[in-house]
Formats: structure tokens, sequence, C-alpha cells
């Protein structure tokens, strides 16, 4: 029953954030947890891949001199966006970020959240070690089932898209394919021009292509000047 199935996600929530040593969470926030039991990214279970996180950010705070319990909780909570329903609007970081904040965590957990998908700046090097940790958990051998053919396909797609554009020179697919970088002919395309064309770019990814998440588009224009003494 619909009432059980709540007993068991608080109850999830509630054992994740105790195994981790992780106190004082809002009740709403310890549900979002336990939702994510029940929630996959690239067939990765998303509430094992952020506990994955959680100790790998608090690991690399260790080394680094800088708070543990801070990174781990950050961690923990990157995700809890993908807990809500279409309901929301926004990319899951600025959902989780906004949910965050409404629910009494501090300004550096709020970006960390936010900013684990570099949509906004990061204020902290907590930050900086929830981008690694989240990249790492992702990307290790066996944790997401898509096939190599499927990511090939995925990362040539977005390269054609791009490049089918007058003045693109080169075009680079990175992070799985969660970005492309799109460097132009600087004497070909303008700053005006460089604008409309990332917009053009993403729309059409939008338009053509089915994929999880967002994908980030950057367009690089860059002039270089060279002159010998002689």
């Amino acid at each position: 029953t619909e009432k059980e199935i709540d007993t068991i996600i608080k109850e999830t929530g509630k054992e994740i954030t105790e195994e981790l040593g992780i106190m004082n969470i809002h009740p709403e926030i310890i549900k979002l947890l336990g939702r994510l039991r029940y929630r996959t990214s690239y067939g990765q279970n998303v509430l094992q891949h952020s506990k994955e996180v959680a100790y790998l950010a608090a690991f690399m705070a260790d080394e680094l001199g800088l708070d543990r319990n801070i990174a781990k909780r950050a961690g923990l909570l990157h995700d809890i966006g993908k807990a809500v329903d279409q309901s929301y609007e926004g990319t899951h970081a600025k959902i989780g970020g906004e949910l965050a904040k409404k629910y009494g965590e501090n300004d550096i957990i709020v970006n960390a959240i936010w900013a684990h998908h570099e949509e906004i700046e990061p204020i902290s090097p907590i930050s900086i070690l929830i981008q690694a940790s989240d990249t790492i958990s992702g990307a290790r051998p066996g944790a997401r089932r898509e096939s190599l053919e499927a990511y090939v396909k995925r990362l040539q797609n977005l390269e054609e898209i791009a490049t089918s554009y007058e003045g693109v020179e080169k075009v680079f697919a990175m992070q799985a394919g969660r970005e492309i970088r799109v460097i132009v002919e600087p004497n070909s395309i303008n700053d005006s021009k460089a604008q409309d064309l990332v917009d053009s770019i993403a729309r059409k990814i939008e338009e053509e292509m089915k994929y999880p998440g967002q994908i980030k588009v950057t367009v690089i224009r860059e002039l270089r000047v060279t002159e010998y003494a002689k």
C-alpha cells in the first residue's frame, strides 16, 4: 500500500544517514533520500551512487585538510533533485539546491548541490570535490550499464550536430557526453554570432537526440595574433 511504501522510503533515508553518520537532516530530505533507492541513471542506482560520492568526497576532504563532514553531507545530498516528480521545473541540480536551501542546509551544501554539473560557479572547495566525486562514481568500470555502442553513438551524434554549422573548426565531446565544447573560426564567427550558434546547437540537440539529464554546450572563440621579431 501507499502507506507501507512511504514507511519504507522513510526508513531507507534514515538508514543511509545513520550509516554515514550524518545528523540533523530535515525529515523531508530524509524522504527524498529514501526515494533515490528507486531511481536509476544509466542503470546506476542513484542512492548507491550518492553514497559513493559521499565517501569519495569525505576521503578527498581528509587528504586536503577540508571539513570531511561537510563534504560527506554534500556528497550524499547532491542528487536529491532526482527524487522529485516532473512537476518541478529546472535541472535536478537546480531543484536539489533549492530543496536543500528550503529545508535548512547551509550555503556551502546548497552551492555544492547546485554546482555539481557546473551550472553555477562554485563558492568553496567542497563544490569542486563533489564535482570530482560525482564524475569518479559515474565513470568507474561497471557503474553504469550503458553499452559501449550506445555511448560512442551519442558522442558521434553530438559532434555531428555541432560540426554541421558553418564556421565550426573543432568539436570535443566531454564528460561522458554531458558536455560539448565547440571551437569556432574567429574570423568567421564574431561574439554575437557565437551566442546565436550556442543557442542553435543546444536547440538542435534537444530536437534530435534523446538523453537523460542535460548537455552543456560551450562555444569557444579565440583570436590569436602572431608576429616575429627579426
